[in-house]
């Protein structure tokens, strides 16, 4: 029998108490006598929360191990305050297979730092045309319930219609990249208006967002089925994403901490590193998410953690790959905008980076998202609120250094990350 003994946590933000946790479940919580054979966490002035579950991260594994393995984002997973990551199915050979969705669930258990859940692709390699082994992927060991073409629209509306139908037999959900290609070809990289114009950047338009995610919203209510919309980044789609919830339709919707934070303006000196899909968006844009993130319209945060080696990013802009690093600095960058601004306190925290991710994927069923409860499986996540970190991107746990936050300070830290009980990251003060 293990015990550990975290005295003076901060539930939700509340009096300080203590948590005696015995065999990976929470077995008592108050004013206690430390146990004699117990392992103790000093947790005194820290906030506990529920683990951090991410809706939407780049693994890189298999194909791409030079960037990042299932192993080292684990590793930033954890460090990040995350107990379970949904692994994105854009690899190489994609994750469109029962067979590939398994070996992904095995090289996360193998680690063992963070549930490492993989998402199935929507259709074959994703080219847009051919569903995947939707049904095969459910029923393997993996328990797929999540799919998504990312980095891709399934642009083709029957295809989404088929796929929807075909999820809805098992509770599954379409996650969709929501990107008209037709408005936002494969080159378009800054938001179109002012500043893509002034820098000669092919332009990415909030409507090629706004009208997937009104197209998608009536297939969900035409097949019964659930829609998720990854990386809501526009006005526009948030407007969608409120109509669609007052009809009643099965939809959610994700935002990224970037989004919640970093505008267009960023791109004048062309730097890659701001470079990501969708792009980032002014400030009047970023304003409506955030207000949409406290109001419940947006569910959930997600970080779309996306590796690359420094040879895919330092090209010109136009040419550099998609994608920052997210999942270090995500809680940072949502207590800063969120929680000290007065916009959401601790327990709204829990709810978009815990408590509706772990739903809307289906990891509730495994003690993700839970109540801090007796009874309740050890998912824990220890925070220093009052803690000011500057972010240093040559010590993140990840295998790139594409980092957006390189030298920015924030206010909030992860101190320790405890999965069933077990401490996957740090724990010393």
């Amino acid at each position: 029998m293990s015990e550990l003994f975290i005295t003076g946590a901060r539930l939700l933000g509340g009096p300080g108490a203590d948590l005696l946790i015995r065999d990976g479940v929470i077995a008592e919580i108050g004013s206690l006598d430390v146990p004699r054979r117990a392992t103790v966490l000093d947790a005194d002035g820290l906030v506990a929360l529920p683990g951090f579950v991410d809706l939407h991260t780049h693994l890189r594994e298999p194909g791409r191990e030079d960037t990042e393995t299932i192993a080292s984002g684990s590793a930033a997973a954890a460090a990040g305050g995350f107990t379970a990551v949904l692994a994105m199915a854009n690899t190489s050979p994609v994750t469109d297979t029962a067979e590939a969705a398994e070996r992904v669930l095995d090289l996360g258990m193998a680690c063992g730092l963070v549930d490492v859940q993989p998402v199935g692709a929507v259709t074959k390699g994703l080219a847009g045309e051919e569903l995947a082994e939707l049904g095969l992927m459910h029923r393997s060991r993996a328990r797929v319930r999540v799919f998504s073409d990312d980095g891709r629209c399934v642009g083709d509306a029957r295809v989404m219609r088929r796929a929807l139908e075909y999820v809805r037999g098992f509770g599954g959900v379409i996650s969709q990249h929501s990107q008209d290609p037709a408005l936002a070809g494969p080159s378009a990289c800054c938001h179109e208006g002012e500043v893509s114009g002034r820098l000669g950047l092919p332009g990415w338009p909030a409507v090629a967002e706004s009208v997937v995610i009104a197209r998608d919203a009536q297939l969900a209510r035409h097949t019964g089925s659930r829609v998720h919309v990854a990386h809501v980044t526009t006005a526009e789609g948030v407007e969608v994403v409120r109509w669609a919830k007052a009809a009643g339709i099965a939809l959610t919707a994700e935002v990224t901490p970037h989004h919640l934070m970093l505008t267009t303006d960023l791109l004048t000196d062309y730097d890659p590193v701001y470079k990501v899909n969708p792009p980032l968006r002014p400030a009047e844009d970023v304003e409506a998410l955030r207000a949409a993130l406290a109001d419940g319209t947006i569910d959930a945060v997600a970080t779309d953690h996306a590796p690359h080696a420094r040879q895919d990013k330092e090209h010109a802009f136009v040419d550099a790959a998609f994608g920052m690093l997210g999942l270090e600095t995500a809680f940072a960058v949502v207590h800063e905008v969120m929680v000290r601004t007065g916009r959401m306190d601790w327990a709204a925290l829990a709810r978009v980076m815990s408590q509706a991710p772990a739903r809307i994927a289906g990891l509730d069923e495994l003690g993700h998202g839970g109540r801090l409860a007796v009874g309740e499986p050890a998912h824990l996540t220890l925070v220093d609120p009052d803690a000011v970190v500057t972010v240093d991107k040559e010590t993140s746990m990840s295998l790139s250094r594409n980092n957006p936050w390189h030298g920015r300070s924030f206010h909030g830290a992860v101190v320790a990350t405890l999965l069933r009980g077990r401490q996957s990251f740090g724990g010393e003060r």
